[in-house]
């Protein structure tokens, strides 16, 4: 096969609706980060000492990025996996040792005037070597050294990116179990985070030993219908001892662990404290800007929270309530389902994958840009506590822009080479 047809032959085999949604995505946050950082002496887009401007530059550099994937041979990625997933956690080590703190986190690494964060980039590399380990022939997830395994590649890296001080990147690591339980994990493990998340919450509202005694008469009450012996009574102990153990656990984990601001921001989400010109000040004008936005919103460039700078970090963080201000429930609206289709669509390309590694990654890609996506919003209407991770392709950074190019298209590389022809 000629080069020349070769090329033809990728081109006709990419999946134009995934590229279309992303050069979308990332055009759509070009102008919101120009609408929420405008500067009146600095009027032109095309000013590179701004913000807006520096963001066209990744945009470019990420483009070249993906063509430079696409033209290259796919099983690049499936012999480099372990290598680069070596390489990225190195990465974290040393910017344990070498970066300094900004705002609050060892997690940059100072390029003149730019910044690079490994953990962005240590998602695909974890979504690749997951991918690899999971696709070999001899592996079974049911198999507790498969398990053991797999939950390593997950943990490692988002225990070295829990100890930057950065907690928000370190959960997103938690949604690759998603993809473990495609691969045929048992249901019952997603039961045990949705059980601590409960705990935690419980313990934070109301008094540890109350929580307990709910647990304990909870087994009790569970006990009559099931068979009772003495194994059953055993275990329901056991299982009542690791929640003590847990709700104990809470108590010293946000004492100790948490910084002050994420404590509280956890005690405003859950309704402790109302600070509303303190740790809830970004949540409140992040609500009040897209609420304001009515059905249409305000216009491009029209947004007043936007304009006098009442939302902190909207060029990151909280660039959704940009879009809220400025384009209204409708324009929320059709963002949102451009990430839906974008979901859907992923899902969908890697059920069709005749590779198992292809497969795999695919979902690692959909459950990532997934979890960015529900947190981000989720935050910005204040569903959730602020945690510090930005909306895929739409907020402002060139470390993530990169790490989201290189992280979808890698699977769009490997779609186009399902057939084995290319």
């Amino acid at each position: 096969m000629s080069v020349a047809i070769k090329k033809k032959s990728v081109l006709a085999s990419l999946d134009w609706v995934t590229i279309i949604i992303y050069l979308i995505l990332i055009l759509f946050g070009w102008l919101n980060i120009y609408a929420a950082v405008y500067d009146e002496a600095h009027g032109s887009i095309l000013d590179f000492s701004q913000l807006y401007g520096k963001q066209l530059i990744w945009i470019v550099s990420s483009v070249l990025l993906a063509i430079f994937i696409l033209v290259i041979d796919p099983k690049f990625f499936t012999q480099t996996s372990y290598t680069l997933y070596g390489f990225f956690l190195l990465l974290l080590m040393a910017i344990l040792v070498t970066a300094t703190a900004t705002k609050g986190a060892k997690s940059w690494f100072g390029i003149g005037d730019f910044g690079i964060q490994p953990s962005e980039f240590a998602k695909f590399a974890t979504a690749l070597a997951l991918a690899k380990f999971l696709s070999s022939t001899d592996i079974n997830i049911k198999e507790t050294r498969t398990k053991i395994i797999s939950f390593a590649i997950i943990l490692i890296p988002a225990i070295l990116v829990l100890l930057q001080n950065d907690t928000g990147s370190a959960l997103v690591f938690c949604v690759f179990v998603l993809v473990l339980f495609r691969e045929g994990l048992s249901g019952n493990i997603l039961l045990f985070p949705f059980i601590a998340i409960l705990l935690f919450i419980l313990t934070l509202l109301i008094n540890q030993y109350i929580v307990m005694g709910i647990a304990f008469a909870g087994l009790f009450i569970f006990s009559f219908f099931i068979k009772r012996n003495l194994k059953t009574i055993l275990n329901l102990m056991g299982i009542w001892a690791m929640i003590c153990g847990f709700v104990f656990c809470v108590d010293l984990a946000y004492d100790k662990i948490l910084a002050p601001h994420q404590r509280e921001r956890i005690d405003v989400l859950l309704g402790k404290t109302n600070d509303l010109q303190g740790v809830g000040y970004n949540v409140n004008q992040s609500k009040i800007a897209i609420g304001s936005g009515g059905l249409f919103g305000k216009g491009f460039m029209e947004g007043t929270q936007t304009k006098y700078n009442f939302v902190p970090e909207q060029s990151t963080d909280f660039i959704f309530c940009t879009v809220g201000e400025e384009w209204g429930f409708v324009g929320s609206l059709v963002l949102i389902s451009l990430y839906i289709i974008l979901f859907i669509r992923l899902i969908s390309m890697a059920e069709r994958q005749r590779s198992v590694f292809a497969r795999i990654y695919g979902y690692c890609v959909a459950s990532i840009l997934f979890m960015h996506f529900f947190v981000n919003i989720g935050m910005t209407i204040g569903l959730l506590p602020v945690i510090g991770i930005p909306l895929p392709f739409l907020s402002y950074g060139g470390s993530s822009l990169w790490a989201f190019t290189i992280l979808l298209f890698i699977f769009v590389r490997q779609d186009a080479s399902r057939t084995g022809l290319i």
